[in-house]
């Protein structure tokens, strides 16, 4: 077999990451044709459909769920490569905004990682909320991790996560009525899906504690003041998961979804790329 074209390789990934050859397209700022004729290219190598179409859906196969891991290591292997013996041309400034849990638990480990291999990259990461973050792509930062309810296409997707109910270890706080909630402020999506899964099932309860520090929403809920929602993958040592039914209702599926600038810097791109790699890599341990 002949080798993989990496150019038909990031074709593949863009519209796998996105499920739309337009929006695939736009992002690589390319034609729809050329994206499309790509894609069949690759296919017509590789001896297999990647993609069932239809004119309103795209999705993997089973096949081209498989290739999509091995298409982005190929990608990041052959983006590094190049970074380490050119590493005098990646320089500059990459600017971050991510949520505060992946903020403080996953990112400085990975930051730091990016500062060894890219040393005269400048990298600049503020915390803050979904919502807010997004509305400032582009203008304030080159990359946004950010979550979203289950089933979004924008972004390229990092991994599901699970919104659970926390409470203390000790203290069966989910038995109150009414619930008293530990939540951040208005704009935070955990705190309307905990309103609407709350209201729609009837259960009483008051929002006893806001603060946009999920630090001090946890240090309230530790001692048993307060029920919050976390997700499933950090909930901490001085928690416990409160499994939805008679206490509590169920609450959404999650996705955590790398956003992109399109006005980055081709430095900026290529570290936004290798988080997005450390980063699939991070959660998949955890």
């Amino acid at each position: 077999m002949s080798s993989l074209d990496p150019e038909l390789l990031r074709a593949f990934v863009a519209v796998a990451e996105r499920l739309s050859f337009t929006r695939a397209a736009e992002q690589l700022n390319r034609t729809q044709a050329a994206i499309s004729l790509q894609v069949k290219r690759l296919e017509e190598r590789l001896e297999v459909a990647l993609f069932r179409r239809s004119t309103a859906h795209v999705e993997l196969t089973a096949a081209g769920e498989d290739f999509l891991v091995d298409a982005r290591r190929i990608l990041v292997l052959n983006e590094q490569a190049i970074a380490r013996v050119s590493n005098q041309r990646v320089a500059g400034r990459i600017r971050i905004g991510v949520m505060e849990d992946y903020g403080t638990k996953i990112l400085p480990r990975l930051l730091a990682d990016i500062a060894a291999r890219f040393p005269l990259m400048q990298v600049e990461m503020e915390i803050g909320l979904t919502a807010r973050l997004l509305k400032r792509l582009g203008s304030s930062f080159d990359a946004v991790l950010a979550m979203h309810p289950e089933g979004t296409a924008e972004g390229d997707l990092i991994c599901r996560e699970r919104a659970i109910w926390a409470a203390a270890a000790a203290h069966p706080v989910e038995e109150l009525d009414p619930l008293p909630v530990a939540l951040s402020d208005p704009d935070c999506l955990f705190r309307s899906w905990a309103v609407r899964a709350l209201d729609k099932a009837g259960r009483p309860w008051r929002l006893a504690y806001v603060s946009p520090s999920l630090a001090a929403t946890e240090a309230i809920v530790e001692q048993g003041l307060a029920i919050t929602v976390v997700k499933g993958s950090m909930l901490t040592p001085g928690l416990r998961a409160v499994h939805s039914g008679r206490h509590v209702p169920v609450l959404p599926g999650a996705e955590i979804r790398l956003h992109r600038a399109a006005t980055s810097s081709a430095s900026a791109a290529l570290v936004v790329d290798h988080l997005a790699h450390r980063l699939r890599l991070s959660t998949l341990g955890s």
